[in-house]
């Protein structure tokens, strides 16, 4: 790799022994992945904040980083964590995991990290801007600003987005260069345009291509945010889809010529097996809702559904989870979600430790569908919102 004057200080440790260990990481990084240089960021989105996934060990880890005076050098917000933090005792945690859990958050934010603990930041603190370069870790936040904003992130893991935080640059490869974001097959779709059909779309196109870079034919223009996440949050589960494009919907689907891709179609069939897949449980003890976090839109949906109903006695528990901003934005559609189940800030049902309450969970998500068996030892319920919650009133 070729660094620049600025980049060799840092690596001498003329800058600190924070930034010469982040340096070296992002470095090492690059000669793997035949970068020949780096590249400035706007932002960064970091994983591993969930004492469930990163355990002692990495909350060591964030100690010396800490200690050793780790400052981020741009705009970082970081992803959910295991529990709410003002809540957690609703979600059943017990006071040791809590503590812990804090301490992490809390060593985030001494390194200048937004401990705003989303896995949608698009959708308030941390918004990148078409072309930006960025270096985010969250699977399906990194698709949905590679694909739906055209912002440029490769899949970054937790260490390496924190580094790149830290120097405020990132390996310039792969999903940064022009060249390498074209789409490689094409996906004729016909779905019905509700959000779930879309998660259902993303499962099937997920499991067939991996981790190729689709461009969609049939999707409805009025695609929005709601429908874009759902699309990438399944896709980045069932494969490593990081980048999507599609016609008349995403910024650079125009710029390709996809005539000689290879084609596949995603019909009924495809979606009904995508479907029987996911659902593993015919009844639930938990509805989980918010795998992406529920956007203000879906929250003031599910607010309508429920406005006048009455929980049932004997139902399932539920939790609606969504940012912290989110839920301070509309705390009218709130406070009737809260008449059925709490609504969670900072976490999700996958990073949380549902594993020692509950065994059978339902999710209107694909990306939860994919995790919950496997994160959180679940049998699955998978269906639209409207199906999962003729369980409950």
């Amino acid at each position: 790799m070729e660094l620049r004057p600025d980049e060799e200080r840092i690596l001498n440790g003329e800058e600190g022994e924070s930034r010469r260990k982040a340096m070296e990481l992002l470095v090492a990084l690059g000669k793997v992945y035949g970068a020949e240089d780096l590249i400035g960021i706007s932002s960064a989105h970091l994983s591993g904040a969930s004492y469930k996934t990163i355990g002692d060990g990495g909350l060591k880890y964030l100690s010396d980083q800490v200690g050793g005076g780790a400052k981020v050098s741009v705009p970082a917000t970081l992803n959910p964590v295991g529990m709410d933090l003002c809540r957690w005792k609703e979600m059943h945690i017990s006071e040791e995991f809590a503590v812990k859990q804090q301490k992490i958050v809390e060593l985030y934010g001494k390194m200048g990290v937004m401990t705003t603990c989303s896995c949608t930041p698009y959708t308030g603190a941390n918004v990148p801007r078409f072309g930006d370069h960025v270096a985010w870790a969250e699977s399906s936040a990194l698709s949905f600003v590679n694909s739906f904003i055209g912002a440029r992130t490769n899949r970054e893991g937790g260490p390496g987005a924190l580094a790149a935080a830290i120097v405020g640059k990132t390996a310039n490869y792969g999903l940064h260069l022009d060249d390498m974001r074209a789409p490689s097959v094409v996906i004729d779709a016909d779905i019905d345009g509700s959000v779930f059909s879309y998660s259902l779309l993303g499962q099937a196109v997920g499991s067939t291509i991996g981790g190729r870079i689709p461009y969609f034919r049939g999707l409805p223009v009025n695609t929005g945010v709601e429908e874009a996440k759902a699309l990438s949050a399944a896709m980045a589960a069932a494969g490593s889809v990081a980048m999507w494009h599609a016609e008349n919907v995403t910024p650079e689907a125009g710029r390709h010529d996809i005539s000689d891709l290879e084609k596949i179609s995603i019909r009924k069939k495809e979606l009904e097996e995508a479907y029987e897949k996911l659902n593993t449980a015919d009844d639930v003890q938990l509805i989980a809702l918010g795998c992406p976090h529920l956007t203000e839109k879906e929250i003031r949906e599910i607010a309508s559904m429920l406005k006048g109903k009455k929980k049932k006695q004997g139902s399932p528990e539920i939790w609606f989870c969504t940012s912290a901003a989110t839920r301070e934005k509309c705390a009218e559609d709130v406070r009737i979600l809260e008449e059925f189940g709490p609504v969670l800030a900072d976490t999700c049902m996958v990073v949380a430790p549902i594993e020692g309450t509950f065994s059978r969970t339902g999710t209107n998500s694909a990306k939860a569908g994919n995790y919950l068996p496997t994160l959180c030892s679940q049998s699955v319920m998978c269906k639209d919102i409207a199906k999962l919650m003729e369980a409950v009133y």
